[in-house]
Formats: C-alpha cells, structure tokens, sequence
C-alpha cells in the first residue's frame, strides 16, 4: 500500500486516477479546488482517503494539503501533478494574463507543488513524481500554442528533475496522452475573446474541429488510470509514457522529420566548430 496525492482530482484523468488508486488499495489525498466534488471518493473508502482543497497556483494551500497527507498517512510515496487546463489561441490571439494564469497552473503549479513534497522524499531516498504531460508536450499545433507551451516545459521539467533525484532514490514519469474523453476539450477548455479573422481558416478552423469531436474522442480515462498504476508499481519505470494511437502516430511522424532534417543539414552542423574548414 503506498500513500499517494493527486491534484485535479474532480472530474477527468486525476478522478479515474484517484479511483484506480483507492481500488487497488492505496491511500489517497484527492485534492480539487473545490474538494466537495470529490467527497464520494472518500465515502466510498473513508479508512484510505481524505479529500483536501488545492488550488496549486496558492502555495499555502500546497503546503497544507502536502502537510495533511504526510500526517494523514505517514509519508506521500506518490504525487501526481495532474492539475491543468486548456486554452486555444493564435499565438498573437493571446491574452497576457490569461496566458500568465495558464502557465501559472500547469507550469509553476506543478513545480510548487514538487518543492513541497521532495523534503520528504529525499528524507526517505524514495518516492515517485508523475507529471500528467500531453500529447501536445511533443508535437505542437495550432490552437494550443499556449497550452503547449506549458507542456513542453514540463516535459524539459521532468527530464532535468529525473537526472538530479535519480541518485536520491526518488523515479519521475512524464505521462503523454493523446486525445481521450474527459472534459479537457469542453468545461475545462478556455479560449481567447481576441479573435483575429486572418486566421479564421487555420487556427480557428482547428478549434471549431476540435470543439466538434469534443465528447467523441478515442481515448479511455480509465486505461489511463490503470497505465498510471502499473508505472507505479515499477522498480525502473520509463521516463516517458505515450498513451493512445495518436500520439504515438504524431510522434513517431516528428521523429521522422527531424531525423530526416537533421542528415540533411548535417555538413553545416558540423562546419562552425573552430578548425572545421
């Protein structure tokens, strides 16, 4: 049994998340801005779970729900940076402060919310930090330049943090997935009131496409659950998680092209050191 916090925990990924967790039989600190909405995860297991309120953009919050975790069940073993939202948007389309609260959530919430749960962590030589990444954090496309932003720095995020807490015994997993049927693309999505007609046929049409499939998309919330899981329980779990045909098609395709790009420039690469010529 290993005592996990989750943020994000009221509806989408980290609720099926929370769920798998309390039924495979691990203690869980579910968090949501709002921790009524997950009250039932509570009733449903009360001697393993507790609900606590987090806005991860609110560091005393963070540090109080970190702090109600450790005497609730001894230690955190698990936290999954799972907190997050959308917004769709031309680059130029962007609104500075919606922007700043987009990064200030899916960016620097998750590095708050690590800051507050390594001590312990490192205090132990143990633990492992799931960061809830995307597809959209390794191949960018319009509407989510903004979004994507946010991801690609988690990804680097996680990638740095891996290398410097491997030696203290603590694992990191980025978890990619591509598109699956929550309510990221519906109540959770925000999108720019700064619309810009030049590009109504590009970065507006794939909005409209994807406000279309919206409550249609391939993905199972639960699988995903159940892959978090399963990565948990490894003695040397991967680094990256891919999740869904999509992403694994998309990324594979980018992989691709840059191999591709790179042998073809590779003489110029190498033709700017000193003693080149």
């Amino acid at each position: 049994m290993k005592a996990w916090l989750i943020t994000g925990c009221s509806t989408g990924l980290g609720r099926e998340i929370a769920a798998a967790a309390l039924e495979a039989g691990h203690q869980v600190a579910a968090t949501a801005r709002n921790p009524e909405s997950v009250e039932d995860l509570v009733r449903a297991h009360p001697e393993r779970a507790i609900a606590l309120p987090l806005d991860v953009t609110d560091r005393e919050q963070i540090a109080a729900a970190v702090a109600a975790t450790e005497e609730a069940f001894g230690a955190i073993d698990v936290v999954v940076n799972n907190a997050g939202y959308g917004y769709m948007s031309a680059l130029e389309e962007g609104e500075d402060d919606e922007v700043r609260r987009l990064f200030d959530t899916n960016y620097f919430g998750v590095v708050d919310v690590i800051k507050a749960v390594l001590p312990g962590m490192r205090a132990r030589r143990c633990g492992h930090i799931v960061n809830m990444s995307s597809m959209t954090g390794l191949v960018a496309n319009p509407p989510n330049v903004y979004y994507s932003s946010t991801k690609f720095a988690l990804e680097a995020l996680t990638e740095a943090l891996s290398k410097e807490v491997a030696p203290l015994g603590i694992k990191v997993t980025a978890i990619e997935p591509g598109a699956f049927r929550t309510d990221w693309a519906t109540r959770s999505m925000k999108e720019t009131a700064n619309v810009i007609d030049d590009y109504a046929d590009s970065v507006g049409a794939r909005k409209e496409l994807i406000k279309a499939f919206a409550a249609d998309l391939p993905g199972d919330p639960r699988k995903v659950a159940a892959a978090v899981l399963r990565v948990t329980e490894l003695a040397d779990p991967p680094l990256h998680l891919l999740l869904g045909h999509d992403v694994l098609n998309a990324f594979r395709e980018k992989l691709a092209g840059l191999s591709a790009s790179i042998d073809a420039w590779e003489a110029v690469t190498k033709d700017v050191n000193f003693g080149s010529d």
